[in-house]
């Protein structure tokens, strides 16, 4: 059966960096998208791409049976959906709700609580990937809910993603999605650290990333930072104050359980000095410059106490 056949007609609401060319993906496959942003400008590739553009979010519910969410964060989810008021019930009521952004494993769960007693369904979908995997629909996708809803949404991901990962009852895809983030963060702030070392005892910055490259840790992972890292290029793929907010995320979900995160802990404040150094919207490795920052300020104390 086709993914639209599965799914029905389906909305998307919210086109920023991710958001965009997932819904474009969906677009070019042919699915019958109709789409909303809060800035309106950002709708006119998926016009041209042959989407629907609606004035409001209500236009999208009225038109959608299956409705992607990908919001900044759970205020903007709230608000969108109208939470809280009359219009939430007619928003969600006979539509499977799937919100694939990054929120805590609460809310979700509370959200799916409020979306199920409207009479629509609930599938949470977070993704793992930054702006570069979601151009090419090389996404991975984690989701969560009742079986008959994840079966439905399933097919509809495959423009977007290349694989998708069934993980049970929500919200243990957001759970698997804070798992591998802690991951993804560790390793990326490692990587940094490790070319900052190599560069300032004076190495080949260009043969140290060859040979990461060559060994065994290289990654998807290291070979998409390690270009933007030779050449000082921040321009972003993840926002240093995106990461930082899916990092407070993951220590948030550990201290609820009584989890130690030590390597995620030293990432938080490493992210945290990034943000104060005025680099809020520059790619996660720009943690580069907060470790410069220490590494001068070290210097010049050793010097101070010569």
């Amino acid at each position: 059966m086709a993914v639209d056949d599965m799914s029905g007609p389906t909305g998307f609401l919210g086109l920023g960096m991710m958001g965009r060319p997932m819904a474009l993906n969906l677009a070019r496959a042919g699915i019958p998208l109709t789409v909303w942003n809060r800035t309106a400008a950002r709708t006119e590739p998926l016009r041209a791409a042959g989407a629907a553009v609606a004035a409001d979010p209500a236009e999208v519910f009225a038109r959608s049976r299956t409705v992607i969410l990908m919001l900044g964060n759970a205020a903007a989810i709230d608000s969108t959906l109208r939470r809280g008021t009359p219009d939430f019930a007619a928003y969600v009521a006979g539509r499977t709700i799937v919100p694939m952004g990054t929120t805590s494993p609460d809310y979700s769960r509370a959200l799916e609580t409020d979306v199920r007693a409207a009479g629509g369904s609930y599938v949470e979908a977070p993704v793992s990937g930054s702006r570069l995997p979601a151009e090419k629909g090389q996404l991975v996708a984690m989701l969560a809910g009742e079986d008959a809803a994840v079966r439905s949404v399933r097919p509809l991901l495959a423009p977007m993603c290349h694989e998708t990962f069934v993980c049970g009852a929500a919200p243990n895809a957001l759970l698997m999605k804070l798992a591998v983030n802690l991951f993804l963060i560790t390793t990326v702030t490692g990587l940094t650290e490790a070319f900052h070392f190599a560069d300032r005892h004076g190495l080949d910055r260009r043969q140290f990333l060859a040979v990461v490259d060559a060994g065994p840790m290289a990654s998807g992972v290291s070979r998409m930072k390690s270009p933007k890292l030779m050449d000082r290029d921040f321009a972003v793929q993840a926002a240093a104050l995106d990461v930082l907010g899916i990092n407070e995320l993951i220590a948030e979900a550990a201290r609820k359980s009584g989890l130690a995160s030590p390597l995620l802990d030293i990432c938080h404040a490493l992210l945290a000095e990034t943000v104060a150094l005025g680099h809020a919207d520059a790619d996660m490795i720009g943690v580069l410059h907060a470790i410069e920052a220490r590494t001068d300020a070290t210097r010049l104390q050793i010097r101070h106490q010569a």
